[in-house]
């Protein structure tokens, strides 16, 4: 039976290669995917490039003497992207649609519970790329699994003062994060893609893909460790 809604997952490439490939991470990951499908449950899951996609970029930067397009940075990410999405695919090879999708433009009719997506061009982030599918499929939730527990006040990387936030509105948040994005930012959620969040009125939920427990109760609607922003 089709569903009339997807949820779009983001899956940060610092959870699938945060040195080397956490097969561990991918075991989880598919149970409680899984659970979720046997539930009446439906995903877009588009994959980041994680450490791959940074040993590329610095390894062309290196060689190059940083005199390297960010056409071609972004090119080494999206490739690496589209790596790690056929490691899932292959992961979820019975419930999932059978191509990886490249364009989050194009709608795709398939009855599978389980679509896996990838980067797709030059300037256009993995979290920009989950916002365009989700407005492609009718979605209205993104969940965006990453490495950290809560978007903060500040970064608490250098700020011992920062203070985890909940729930908070797109104006709040997008004065929070940088005003650009360019290759290999660091941020809860790049800041083109929350501009487009923010027109489409979506919701989006930052979790910790290390605590797979608060991915459940969020899809369960349970009490969950994470921030909301809507």
């Amino acid at each position: 039976m089709k569903t009339t809604e997807r949820i779009i997952v983001s899956v940060g490439g610092s959870l699938l290669v945060p040195n080397e490939i956490d097969t561990n991470f991918l075991l989880n990951f598919r149970t409680h995917i899984l659970r979720a499908t046997i539930r009446g449950l439906s995903f877009f899951i588009i994959t980041g490039g994680g450490k791959t996609a940074r040993n590329y970029q610095d390894a062309a930067r290196n060689v190059r003497d940083n005199n390297v397009s960010h056409a071609d940075l972004d090119w080494l990410g999206i490739h690496s992207t589209r790596l790690n999405a056929h490691l899932l695919r292959t992961v979820f090879r019975e419930v999932a649609y059978s191509h990886i999708i490249k364009d989050p433009d194009k709608p795709v009719d398939t009855n599978k519970p389980i679509i896996i997506g990838a980067g797709s061009q030059p300037g256009w982030s993995t979290d920009y790329c989950a916002v365009i599918a989700a407005q492609t499929l009718g979605a209205h939730k993104v969940i965006n699994l990453s490495n950290i527990d809560y978007v903060y006040s500040a970064d608490p990387r250098t700020h011992t003062d920062a203070k985890p936030i909940e729930q908070m509105g797109w104006k709040d948040f997008r004065a929070l994060i940088p005003k650009k994005w360019d290759p290999g930012l660091s941020t809860p959620f790049d800041p083109v893609a929350a501009k487009k969040a923010q027109a489409l009125g979506l919701e989006v939920v930052i979790l910790n893909g290390g605590n797979l427990n608060s991915f459940e109760h969020y899809l369960s609607g349970k009490q969950f460790v994470g921030t909301v922003i809507s």
